[in-house]
């Protein structure tokens, strides 16, 4: 990298006042507050998009608390047309996201019900101000053979407004798993990763997660700034572009919507590459934890993307990304840059100095077909379009991700669906291992990776209000991580699972019920039958029934 920066965090600074005179439109009323991407909130909406009855931009999440109180006012509006489970979900959502009513008064609250009837913990409103806050409190047990972990976390979560365009968000919680049987590693599953705290104890781990936001919003528009985890694109299990396997990192996202039909999103992060930089490490003098005073090799994220909306249910959407290292590049601060071409020119076509760059396009139809929901991803991280179809000569070393689901299907409530993910060989990887596609040695895309693929089936079914249950099974194959040697010279390539491949097979049945706004309990049974990458999966549990309640999540 050849472009000196000014101090980082003055260049930073100067970014974001960049952004704000580029981008800005003032309105009224726009506070942004990320609702938590697990929030059964988005079930809910994602399904009565589905069937028509409102469009929800969900193809990035988290998405803003003020834009779900609108859907469920504009569903509110059509109540009539709603089932008695959905008018009773309805209501009880209703309470959640009441603080955008006009009929909100001026309050300060100690463990006592609102106006809407939602308990709070603690909560303040005066001349423009917000502030709610709540414990963060979780408890659970996992069982299966020869395992039995035991699950305690506890933190606080805050969030507000500070007047009409600045809003404010923080969520902290220590977990602490203790017993036999702890996935420690947790790489081939699709729970979130972790960054666990040096123990000696081998039957206990403690790790936390923490994300928080400052907001500047308006009309059409928001940027923020903070620690957060950001998805893009739709999946059951997972998303090829961003997931939600990586922990929360440092980003700053922009959102804009110029157009009705156009909306625009970029996003920096600063990832951790897990490598130490032998360059700027130097010796501390002593010998306590070693001899040096150590730095991670530093590495970045950039990304932004177009959706379009050419008809009601209907969006088409294309985005490119770099991950890149060393240090920070002015380029990819800028919203509208070209990251490729800029990545091109400013490493002169010399691979070994330049990033690594994608490509990713997504396209989702709701309610086309009636009550259904199908939805496309193409994830490009190589690919020579003369040499596609050329056996010999092709570099495909693409993603895809296929899946269909449709509501109401004899019984109210009752969905099925079906999804497909195929991930070539090579993806996410590159020969210079600080710019792989991941954060914290997790994939920022499909926690399965490369060389791989899976077929998901699904079954879901809310018999009364609040109360959700699901049936989901899958068939996965994975085969070995490509050489990297062949990946960029092997001709041909190494084709898909050529290698030979590991199968497996897995269930799952859950159920969750949300007892009073954020206080939910859930109860899973899991079973898988078969390894792959058992250096990978040694502390995975083949069976396992596992129950928990939590509040303030």
């Amino acid at each position: 990298m050849h472009i000196r920066l000014l101090n980082q965090n003055t260049g930073i600074v100067k970014i974001i006042v960049l952004l704000l005179f580029c981008f800005f439109t003032y309105r009224v009323e726009a506070q942004v507050v990320w609702q938590d991407q697990n929030s059964e909130i988005y079930h809910f909406l994602s399904r009565q998009a589905a069937k028509g009855t409102i469009e929800f931009d969900d193809l990035i999440k988290p998405v803003p608390r003020k834009e779900i109180a609108q859907k469920l006012r504009e569903l509110k509006e059509k109540e009539s047309t709603l089932s008695l489970t959905e008018q009773k979900e309805l209501n009880f959502y209703l309470k959640e996201f009441a603080e955008f009513q006009s009929i909100a008064k001026d309050t300060l609250l100690i463990l006592k019900k609102d106006e809407f009837s939602r308990w709070r913990a603690f909560s303040v409103r005066e001349k423009g101000f917000l502030l709610n806050a709540e414990p963060v409190i979780s408890a659970g047990i996992r069982k299966g053979k020869n395992s039995s972990v035991n699950e305690w976390g506890n933190g606080l979560a805050f969030w507000g407004h500070a007047g009409k365009n600045i809003s404010f968000q923080a969520y902290f919680e220590d977990i602490t798993e203790s017993g036999t049987g702890i996935d420690s590693i947790r790489i081939l599953t699709p729970r979130e990763g972790i960054i666990r705290t040096v123990t000696l104890n081998q039957n206990s781990i403690n790790y936390s997660r923490f994300k928080g936001n400052i907001t500047y919003a308006w009309g059409n528009g928001s940027l923020s700034v903070g620690n957060n985890q950001i998805l893009w694109g739709y999946g059951e299990n997972s998303r090829l572009v961003l997931s939600e396997k990586v922990p929360a990192y440092p980003n700053i996202r922009l959102d804009y919507r110029p157009l009705k039909w156009l909306q625009f999103n970029y996003t920096h992060g600063w990832l951790h590459s897990g490598l130490i930089d032998s360059a700027q490490s130097y010796p501390k003098g002593n010998t306590v934890y070693g001899t040096d005073r150590e730095f991670y090799i530093q590495k970045f994220f950039a990304s932004h993307s177009l959706t379009f909306y050419p008809t009601k249910g209907l969006s088409l959407s294309l985005g490119e990304s770099m991950v890149y290292s060393d240090r920070l590049k002015f380029a990819y601060l800028l919203p509208i840059m070209f990251f490729k071409a800029y990545d091109q020119h400013e490493s002169k076509y010399n691979v070994p100095t330049g990033s690594n760059g994608q490509f990713f396009l997504q396209a989702s139809s709701r309610n086309h077909i009636p009550k259904t929901h199908l939805h496309a991803t193409l994830f490009i991280d190589e690919i020579r379009m003369t040499k596609v179809f050329n056996k010999v000569e092709n570099r495909n070393q693409i993603g895809y991700n296929l899946g269909a689901s449709v509501t109401d299907v004899i019984l109210p409530y009752l969905t099925l669906g079906m999804e497909y993910t195929r991930l070539n060989p090579f993806m996410y990887q590159n020969l210079i291992p600080a710019q792989n596609y991941s954060s914290h040695n997790y994939s920022l895309g499909d926690w399965l990776g490369q060389n791989a693929d899976r077929l998901t089936y699904w079954v879901k079914y809310n018999p009364v209000a609040r109360l959700s249950m699901k049936v989901q099974m899958e068939h996965l194959r994975k085969g070995q991580d490509g050489n990297i040697n062949d990946q960029y010279f092997a001709v041909p390539q190494p084709s898909f699972l050529s290698s030979g491949h590991e199968s497996q097979k897995q269930i799952l049945l859950e159920a969750r019920y949300q007892l009073l706004n954020q206080l939910s309990i859930r109860g899973t049974y899991y079973k898988q039958t078969g390894i792959i990458r058992p250096e990978l999966q040694k502390d995975m549990v083949p069976e396992e029934f596992r129950i928990g309640i939590s509040y303030g999540l």
